[in-house]
């Protein structure tokens, strides 16, 4: 074999390694929390897929042993996308947390329809701040650590067993709804004060119209309950998504 022939050999494998990795970094790219966001160009979004790929990619290749297939890229597709969809259940969380406050604090309608996820604006508030705090806090960095790790948790080539996949996505449903009670409980604790002392007085003073004191007061405790946990709560979530990052077999 010529020196040319070689050299082509080895560009043709090199060419192949960057885009089987491609492949699953390209479709968790486009559900992947604050790098896959609607609001990001499809440009940069495709630049950064790319630049993911060729890290990855220099990380794996002793894991990676099937030849290139219709099937192979049928399956790596489906890997990363499940990838994706684990980490954006924490994204989703955030916005069911920000909408049980809102319904809970009588806010659910100020500026619920602003953005491209139409959602309350605590919701708005609890999901733009996670987003930057999780990009602030290196989320690029793990995020390609946890696509070198998927590649011992879902073998190049192999398709996940799909009784696990329900069991795993079960629970990583199961637990962005606790996460979301959780980050929301501040809100529902204070509703139900609210509501409770309100039956009180209008049980003592039926002639008092105490809709028009309740309603300013419980807009004003929710916003200044917003602006004393939303600091600890985001912070406990992003520990939360950074252990997932660690360990993703353990949802719980």
């Amino acid at each position: 074999m010529s020196p040319l022939e070689l050299l082509a050999d080895q560009a043709n494998l090199a060419i192949w390694g960057v885009m089987s990795a491609f492949l699953r970094v390209g479709a968790m790219m486009a559900v992947l929390p604050g790098l896959g966001e609607r609001s990001i160009p499809m440009r940069v979004k495709l630049g950064l897929a790319i630049a993911f790929a060729v890290v990855v990619d220099a990380a794996i290749q002793d894991n990676r042993a099937a030849p290139p297939s219709v099937m192979v890229m049928i399956q790596e597709p489906f890997v990363g996308l499940l990838l994706g969809l684990s980490l954006r259940m924490f994204v989703f969380a955030l916005q069911t947390a920000g909408t049980i406050a809102a319904q809970s604090t009588s806010l659910s309608q100020l500026l619920g329809a602003a953005g491209s996820d139409p959602m309350p604006a605590l919701g708005h508030v609890l999901t733009l701040s996670g987003l930057t705090f999780l990009m602030i806090t290196g989320f690029h960095v793990k995020a390609a650590q946890f696509l070198i790790l998927s590649y011992h948790l879902f073998p190049f080539g192999t398709w996940p067993d799909p009784s696990w996949v329900g069991q795993w996505g079960t629970a990583l449903t199961s637990r962005a709804f606790s996460i979301a009670f959780q980050l929301a409980a501040p809100f529902c604790l204070i509703s139900l004060i609210y509501n409770l002392a309100l039956g009180a007085i209008n049980k003592a003073m039926p002639q008092l119209m105490v809709a028009f004191i309740g309603a300013p007061f419980i807009t004003l405790s929710a916003l200044a309950l917003l602006a004393l946990v939303a600091g600890p709560a985001i912070w406990h979530w992003t520990g939360l998504v950074d252990g997932f990052l660690a360990n993703p077999l353990r949802p719980r």
